[in-house]
C-alpha cells in the first residue's frame, strides 16, 4: 500500500504542470524570456531535434547533457533558496499587522482627546461672548431708534415747511425740499401702521396734489389757451415750478408740456387751415419756414424756463410734424385730383429735406415717450447700393456697372424719416403711373432710335456689343428705385416692381426679339419646327455679316439683361419691407431673356445648318457606285468647310464676351449637323467599295473640321471643351462605323450581321435595312439578311423594346430628335 502511494506521488511530480492562460500571460510580463524551455507550448521532441539536427551532431551529446544537468542544478538551487526565504514570511507578516493595529488604537485615542478639548474651548468662548452680543444688539437698536427719530423730526418739520412754502409759491425752495421729504418718507413705509406716520404721509400727498394743481393754474394764467403769449418772457416762478414738476407725478409734467406746445402751435393751425391757399403742396416750404422761426423764437424767450432734459425744442418740432402729417393728408384727400407728379415730388423732396434737418438738429429721444404717439418706422436696412447717389451723383456715368457695383450701406438711419412724408404714401400711385408712362415713352424711343440708326455694323466696335439702350433702361430703373425707396418701402415698391416687369418684357420682345433677322424658311419669325425642315434643291439665303453681328449683339444684350435683372431683383428685395419680399419675383422676366438667348443661338445654328444643306444634298445625289478611285476630299466637303470658315469666326469674335454661349452654339450646330449628315449618308445608295472609301475619307475630314470648330480661323489655338469634343467624336464615329459596315463583304451573312452588331450596336431593323440598301443588295437577299439579323440579336432585357438600341445610350440622331421635340413643345407653350 505504501509503495502504491509513493508511486502515485512520483507520477504527480513527474506530470506536466498546466497553467491557465491568464497566469501564463502574467508570468511572461513579469519574467520575459526568450528561452524555449520557458514557453507554455514547449515540445521536448522539437527542442531535441533543434539541438541535434543531424547524426553528426550527436557527437556532442555529452556536452549538451552536461549543460542541461548544470542548468537543472542551478534551478534546484534557486528553488531551494526561494523556499527557505519564505519560511518566516507568515510570522513576520502577523507581527507587522499586530504592530499596525496597536498604532491605530493609539492614534484614535489622541484624536478623541483633541475633540473633547475643542468642545470645552467652544463652550468657554460662548460663555465669554454672551454678554458682548447682548451689548451689540442693544447698540444696534439704539442707533436705529435715534436715526428713526431724526428722520421723523425731519419729516414733520419738512411737511410743515412744505405746506407753508406751497401757500407762498416759493417753488425754488419747494423743489429741493420736496425731493428730500419724499426720500425721508421712503424710510417709513414699514411704519405706515402707526397713525401719526400715516397722517404725515397723507399730508405729503395732499401737498403734492396741491402743488400740481397750483402749478397748472399758474401756467394756464401765464399761457392762456386763447390769446397772446405773456409779454416780457417767462418768469422765474414758472422756471422753479418746472423743477417742482420734475419731482411730482409725471402726469403733471406731461400736462404742462402738452398745454405749452398746444398754445405755441395754435397760430400754425389757424394760418395753415385746409381752406387757406398756403395749405397746398406748392407752398409747403412756408410750413417749414414757419416752424423754423417759431423754434428760434422759443429758444430766445423760453429756453431757460424748461429744464434741459425736457427737450422742449425737439418736442415742439415733433408735435409740429404730427400735426403737419395729419393736415397734409386731409388736404390731399380733399384735392386728390389736383396732385401732379412734379408737385408731389417737389413736396416729398422738401419734406424729406426737412426730416433730414431735424435728424441733424435733434437726437429723436422724444419719439418714444410722446403721449399717444408712436415712433415712425425707419427703413429696414440701408443696404441699397443706389442710396449713395442722393448727393447728386450723375446717374448717367458708368451705365454698364450701375447695378453691378457693390456699394457701401449708408450710415445711421434717420429717426425722423417718414414722420411727415408718410402722408404721401397713399398718393404715390400718381408717381407710379407717371413712371409707367415715362417708361413706355422710353421704350418707344428705343425702338425709333434703333430703326433710325440701323443695326450694328460688322467690323465696328458696336458689332456684337451690348445695345446702349439696355444700359439706359437700367439706369432709369436705378433712378426710379432711388426715388421710390426714399418715399416708401411698402406697397408702392411692389407697384414699381410690377412696372419694371412689364417693361423688361416689352424690351425683350420689342427691342431684342423684334429686331432678330427673320428666317428665310419662315418669314413670320423663328419657330423650332422650321429647323426640322430640310431645304433641298436650292441654295438657301444666308444671313449677311451685318445680320450675324446683329444676332450676336442681341444675344449679348439679352445676357446682360438676364444678369442685371437678377441683381435688380436682389436689390428690390433688400429695400422692400421684409413681409413683402416674397412678392418680388423677376423669374418670368429672366426666363424671357433666356428665351431670347435661345432663339438667337437657334438662328445662328439654322443659318449655318441651312448653308450646309445644298452640299449634303449634292453628296446624296452623287453616283457613288461609279467612283473608280479615292482622291482628295470631295467638293461638297470643301463647300461645307467654306461655309463654316465664313460664319464661325464672325460669331466667335462677336461673342467673345459671352464665351459660354458660343460653346452652346457649337454644341447645338453639331447636334443638328451630324444627324443630318448621317441621314444624307443613308441616301447614298448604292455605294461601291471605292465609293465607301471616299466617303470614309470625307467623313474623317469633316470630323477633323468639327473638332476644330471652336477655334477655326483663330490665331489663338484653344482646346475645345470636353463636352463638345465628346459629342463630335461619338456622332462622327457612328458615321465612320456605318461606312465600315458598308465596306465589309456580306458573305458569309452570319459574319456580316455579327460585324454590324459589333460595330454599330444598333438593334433597329430599319437602320440595318438602310445599310443593306447602301450595299445595293436585292430584296430577296435583304429578306434573308433581315431574318438572320433578328435571330442574331441579343435577347433584350425584360420590359425593353425589342427594336430599341442594344445599349441604353441613345444615338446622336435620337438625341437631336429629342432635343428638337422638347424645343418645339416649349415654343408652342410660349
Amino acid at each position: 500500500m505504501m509503495e502504491e502511494e509513493e508511486f502515485e506521488f512520483a507520477e504527480d511530480l513527474e506530470a506536466i504542470l498546466h497553467l491557465t492562460p491568464e497566469v501564463q500571460l502574467a508570468i511572461e510580463q513579469v519574467f520575459p524570456s526568450q528561452d524555449p524551455l520557458d514557453r507554455a507550448d514547449f515540445n521536448a521532441v522539437e527542442y531535441i531535434n533543434t539541438l541535434f539536427p543531424t547524426e553528426q551532431s550527436l557527437a556532442n551529446i555529452d556536452d549538451v547533457v552536461n549543460k542541461i544537468r548544470l542548468k537543472i542544478r542551478r534551478l534546484d538551487d534557486n528553488i531551494r533558496t526561494v523556499v527557505r526565504g519564505q519560511t518566516n514570511v507568515g510570522q513576520d507578516g502577523r507581527q507587522a499587522l499586530e504592530e499596525a493595529q496597536i498604532a491605530i488604537q493609539q492614534l484614535f485615542g489622541k484624536i478623541k482627546d483633541i475633540k473633547d478639548k475643542a468642545e470645552k474651548s467652544e463652550q468657554m468662548v460662548k460663555e465669554i461672548t454672551r454678554d458682548i452680543k447682548q451689548l451689540d444688539h442693544g447698540k444696534r437698536h439704539l442707533t436705529t431708534s435715534i436715526t428713526t427719530l431724526n428722520h421723523l423730526h425731519m419729516l414733520a418739520g419738512g411737511v410743515d415747511s412744505l405746506e407753508a412754502m406751497t401757500r407762498k409759491r416759493q417753488y425754488g425752495e419747494v423743489a429741493n425740499l420736496l425731493q428730500g421729504v419724499v426720500n425721508v418718507l421712503e424710510h417709513f413705509h414699514k411704519y405706515m401702521g402707526i397713525p401719526q406716520i400715516r397722517q404725515l404721509s397723507e399730508r405729503v400727498k395732499a401737498a403734492q396734489s396741491e402743488l400740481g394743481t397750483q402749478i397748472l393754474a399758474d401756467f394756464e394764467e401765464s399761457f392762456p389757451a386763447q390769446g397772446s403769449k405773456r409779454p416780457g418772457g417767462p418768469s422765474n416762478v414758472l422756471r422753479d415750478a418746472c423743477l417742482v414738476a420734475n419731482v411730482l407725478d409725471p402726469r403733471i409734467k406731461q400736462e404742462i408740456i402738452k398745454k405749452f406746445i398746444r398754445q405755441h402751435l395754435s397760430e400754425y393751425l389757424v394760418l395753415f387751415q385746409e381752406n387757406q391757399d398756403v395749405a397746398w403742396l406748392d407752398k409747403i416750404d412756408r410750413r417749414y419756414a414757419w416752424i423754423k422761426r417759431q423754434l428760434v423764437d422759443y429758444e430766445e424767450k423760453y429756453l431757460r424756463m424748461f429744464p434741459e432734459e425736457w427737450c422742449m425744442t425737439e418736442r415742439i418740432a415733433v408735435e409740429f410734424c404730427h400735426i403737419t402729417r395729419v393736415e397734409l393728408a386731409k388736404v390731399m384727400r380733399t384735392r386728390a385730383k389736383e396732385i401732379e407728379v412734379k408737385l408731389l415730388l417737389f413736396a416729398i423732396q422738401r419734406t424729406t429735406n426737412f426730416e433730414g434737418l431735424l435728424a441733424k438738429r435733434f437726437t429723436g429721444c422724444t419719439l418714444t415717450d410722446t403721449p399717444g404717439q408712436k415712433r415712425p418706422e425707419s427703413p429696414l436696412e440701408t443696404t441699397n447700393p443706389f442710396l449713395e447717389d442722393e448727393a447728386g451723383e450723375d446717374v448717367g456715368t458708368d451705365k454698364d456697372q450701375d447695378l453691378a457695383k457693390p456699394r457701401k450701406p449708408k450710415a445711421p438711419d434717420n429717426p425722423f424719416h417718414g414722420i411727415v412724408s408718410k402722408c404721401f404714401e397713399p398718393h404715390l400711385y400718381v408717381y407710379i403711373e407717371s413712371q409707367d408712362k415715362n417708361l413706355g415713352e422710353l421704350i418707344d424711343r428705343f425702338v425709333a432710335d434703333f430703326r433710325a440708326q440701323g443695326p450694328p455694323k460688322a467690323g465696328t466696335e458696336e458689332g456684337g456689343a451690348v445695345l446702349p439702350s439696355c444700359a439706359d433702361l437700367f439706369v432709369y430703373y436705378k433712378k426710379c428705385m432711388v426715388q421710390c425707396s426714399q418715399l416708401s418701402t411698402g406697397e408702392p415698391m411692389i407697384a414699381l416692381t410690377t412696372i419694371f416687369q412689364k417693361f423688361l418684357r416689352e424690351y425683350a420682345w420689342k427691342i431684342l426679339s423684334g429686331n432678330l433677322p427673320k428666317s428665310s424658311s419662315n418669314s413670320g419669325g423663328l419657330t423650332i419646327s422650321s429647323l426640322l425642315k430640310e431645304k433641298e434643291g436650292s441654295e438657301a439665303a444666308k444671313f449677311t455679316m451685318d445680320e450675324l453681328c446683329l444676332i450676336c449683339s442681341i444675344l449679348s444684350t439679352a445676357e446682360y439683361c438676364l444678369a442685371t435683372t437678377q441683381q435688380l431683383e436682389e436689390k428690390l428685395k433688400e429695400k422692400v419691407d421684409k413681409l413683402l419680399m416674397e412678392r418680388i419675383n423677376l423669374t418670368g422676366e429672366m426666363d424671357t431673356f433666356s428665351t431670347v438667348i435661345s432663339n438667337s443661338i437657334q438662328l445662328l445654328v439654322q443659318d449655318l445648318d441651312a448653308a450646309c444643306d445644298p452640299a449634303l444634298t449634292a453628296m446624296s445625289k452623287m453616283p457613288w457606285q461609279s467612283v473608280e478611285h479615292v482622291g482628295d476630299q470631295s467638293p461638297y466637303v470643301t463647300s461645307i468647310i467654306m461655309h463654316i470658315k465664313q460664319n464661325v469666326p464672325i460669331i466667335r469674335d462677336n461673342l467673345a464676351s459671352t464665351r459660354k454661349y458660343f460653346t452652346q452654339f457649337c454644341i447645338k450646330f453639331t447636334n443638328s449637323f451630324i444627324p443630318k449628315f448621317i441621314n444624307h449618308l443613308f441616301r447614298c445608295k448604292p455605294i461601291s467599295m471605292v465609293g465607301a472609301e471616299q466617303l470614309l475619307l470625307d467623313t474623317h475630314s469633316l470630323k477633323t473640321v468639327l473638332l476644330d470648330l471652336p477655334s477655326i480661323g483663330s490665331q489663338v489655338l484653344r482646346k475645345a471643351p470636353a463636352s463638345y469634343t465628346k459629342i463630335v467624336v461619338k456622332g462622327m464615329t457612328r458615321a465612320e462605323m456605318i461606312l465600315k459596315v458598308v465596306m465589309a463583304p456580306h458573305e458569309p451573312p452570319v459574319v456580316f450581321v455579327d460585324n454590324y452588331i459589333k460595330l454599330l450596336a444598333d438593334g433597329n431593323p430599319e437602320t440595318f435595312q438602310k445599310i443593306l440598301d447602301m450595299k445595293g443588295l436585292k430584296r430577296s437577299e435583304q429578306s434573308s439578311m433581315l431574318e438572320l439579323f433578328r435571330q442574331r440579336l441579343p435577347t433584350p432585357p425584360s420590359g425593353a423594346d425589342s427594336g430599341s438600341s442594344l445599349f441604353s445610350t441613345p444615338t446622336p440622331e435620337q438625341e437631336s430628335s429629342r432635343i428638337r421635340k422638347l424645343e418645339k413643345l416649349i415654343k408652342k407653350r410660349l
